[in-house]
């Protein structure tokens, strides 16, 4: 990010700067078509890859392992290893990515609002 760019621009005073930093950096770890259905799968509980992708129609195998690394890089989620044969791999919340648990009632309501809205 350029804020540089950002402080040379006129009207961005230091309290814009801020909230686009904040707010650019949101989008960077949750952002995107697929990354919050992700998570909202996955904070129902363990999840499989394969159980995932049934989960989500649409959603590419390449997309799907990119983002899962990302969630994970960002400590969203946590990768659960079972040491069985064949090896058995679940998604996870971790404790950091249930901070998100109120973003996703607050999606889940402006959805059922915007939807009606729509409807008439």
């Amino acid at each position: 990010m350029d804020l540089d760019f950002l402080r040379s621009q006129s009207g961005y005073n230091e309290e814009d700067i801020d909230c686009y930093i904040h707010v650019w950096t949101t989008i960077q770890a949750i952002g995107g078509k697929w990354k919050m259905l992700i998570l909202w799968h996955v904070n129902e509980g363990g999840r499989r890859y394969n159980e995932l992708r049934r989960l989500i129609p649409g959603i590419s195998q390449k997309v799907l392992t990119q983002h899962l690394k990302e969630l994970e890089q960002d400590g969203l989620i946590s990768r659960k290893v079972f040491p069985e044969m064949p090896p058995r791999v679940e998604y996870e919340m971790s404790e950091y990515g249930k901070t998100l648990e109120p973003i996703f009632e607050i999606m889940y309501d402006w959805g059922v609002n915007h939807r009606s809205r729509k409807a008439d």
